[in-house]
């Protein structure tokens, strides 16, 4: 199948040199065409560039069997990529909610039982078939504002039978959605209340039981644990990410969200793809991560929703560093994956251009969830994974217009959406 997407006002996201991921100044590199077209053939992206190039006039010669879009001035990028979520979940959490607002802590909420334990609670009591519907929404959700690859985790198990159950569901939903899906094994997401005060013997569930079973059936790209204050420690860490890795699993780390945990040096020990939170990061940590092939993540929506300290994106952009930006889409702390208003946050929250934005949201986020050999970015060869804005002034519009759906067309593995 060939689509000939026309009257682009501006192609964005293009990358001539193939590169995986942008850092530093680059990050503030947009590459651009204005009044501009692309060809999708055969699921792919086949060419693209000014109107008035020679290629445009030989595309436009024959065009049997070909799709052709009026993009009607909108602007074409490359879908989002989220490279953090849980949207595997059974139900949602606003009682907790409304406690957040009388004034309670994160941590208050889950010492008492609620949080990452009332999420495992409800989801061990839903069905394997109840689960994936409801995820199956989400991801229709979260397609409709422009997000063509995402990454969840399971986590709300903490059991083995329920963590299985939620690998499943990914796996399914892999099987169904058009959605690039990366799925990460999240065992070590809280300590079960039945282990409290004997969290090692949790960890030896994990690393014994769990880990072999997962690796057995094949359900996990990736393993990651919370490694922060009052969840996992950094031994705690070592011990799981080693077991992970002689299945193959590379890491994938949650870090340094309630303090400086260790997490981050963690993370950069064992190669992990991504360190995800940041909010307590110092220079330490912003030189450990210099010296690594591990993306920095920054997950805006949580910071947002829990009130915490915002992530330091300039001073870490500033000293060379990539940045990517995801969603953090769960029930208890960012309840959403709308990773529109993410690019927005970027922006007015973390002071990110909105090239610098568009970059942490796209061609980062491909790498922090290991698909930008594929997706994140317009390249001729790349997977076709792209949507078209309404007509809007420009690129700076898309942060800046906050609240609204400024997507127009959506375009997955080169099929249109509907």
């Amino acid at each position: 199948m060939r689509i000939l997407i026309h009257n682009i006002k501006s192609l964005s996201g293009i990358d001539y040199q193939s590169k995986l991921l942008l850092k530093g100044k680059e990050m503030a590199e947009l590459e651009s065409v204005h009044n501009a077209f692309l060809l999708i053939e055969d699921g792919v992206i086949a060419d693209f560039g000014s109107i008035i190039s020679d290629n445009f006039n030989i595309i436009k010669s024959n065009l049997n069997n070909t799709i052709q879009l009026d993009a009607k001035g909108g602007l074409v990028l490359p879908s989002f990529c989220d490279s953090h979520t849980h949207l595997v979940f059974a139900a949602s959490r606003e009682v907790e909610y409304v406690d957040k607002i009388k004034g309670l802590s994160y941590e208050e909420i889950a010492k008492r039982g609620g949080g990452i334990l009332n999420s495992a609670k409800m989801t061990a009591m839903a069905t394997e078939d109840e689960l994936f519907e409801s995820a199956l929404d989400r991801l229709k959700e979260i397609t409709h504002y422009g997000t063509g690859a995402v990454e969840i985790k399971s986590g709300y198990g903490l059991t083995t039978e329920t963590e299985l159950k939620m690998l499943r569901v990914i796996r399914r939903l892999k099987e169904v959605s058009p959605l690039t899906i990366k799925a990460t094994f999240l065992g070590a997401h809280a300590v079960p209340l039945e282990y409290r005060g004997r969290q090692e013997e949790y960890v030896d569930l994990i690393i014994n039981e769990m880990i072999p079973m997962v690796a057995s059936e094949e359900l996990a790209d990736y393993i990651d644990v919370f490694c922060d204050k009052g969840f996992f420690t950094t031994e705690d860490t070592d011990r799981i990410l080693n077991a992970g890795m002689k299945y193959g699993l590379r890491p994938k780390i949650h870090a340094n969200e309630l303090a400086r945990s260790g997490g981050i040096q963690t993370g950069v020990k064992y190669n992990a793809l991504s360190v995800d939170h940041l909010e307590y990061t110092e220079k330490e940590e912003i030189d450990t991560l210099l010296n690594s092939d591990t993306m920095p993540v920054i997950l805006p929506g949580a910071a947002f929703f829990l009130g915490m300290p915002y992530a330091p994106a300039r001073q870490m952009i500033a000293a060379g560093l990539p940045v990517a930006m995801a969603s953090d889409f769960n029930p208890g702390s960012s309840p959403s994956g709308n990773m529109q208003l993410i690019l927005s946050m970027a922006s007015i929250l973390y002071k990110l251009t909105p090239e610098e934005a568009i970059n942490a949201t796209t061609i980062n986020g491909a790498y922090a969830m290991g698909v930008s050999e594929e997706l994140g970015s317009i390249e001729k060869g790349k997977i076709a994974n792209i949507y078209v804005t309404k007509p809007v002034p420009n690129i700076a519009y898309l942060p800046y217009y906050y609240g609204t759906n400024k997507v127009e067309n959506i375009i997955l593995n080169g099929l249109i959406q509907r």
